[in-house]
């Protein structure tokens, strides 16, 4: 039940990253709606797939948690600007 509850949370704070990062509308948002929506994918195939191998739920949730733990941590980065290289 404890991941579960902490799937949520996580699931939530990730949530609210990437809506900020998709508000500003710019290339950047267009990358991160694309990576999420075939990470959705991926990760459905892959709980299928663990299912299909007797995975317990317990396993399954881990499996998201591990994932949506490196996308707050992705998303939460402070990015610095490169520099434009001078002609």
């Amino acid at each position: 039940m404890w991941n579960w509850m902490m799937l949520g949370l996580e699931s939530n704070r990730v949530i609210g990253l990437r809506m900020a990062k998709l508000m500003r509308g710019d290339k950047a948002a267009q990358r991160e709606a694309r990576r999420m929506v075939s990470e959705k994918m991926l990760a459905a195939a892959k709980a299928g797939t663990s299912l299909m191998a007797v995975a317990s739920g317990d396993k399954i949730i881990e499996q998201y948690r591990r994932k949506v733990a490196a996308n707050a941590k992705r998303l939460s980065r402070k990015r610095t600007r490169r520099k434009r290289k001078s002609r």
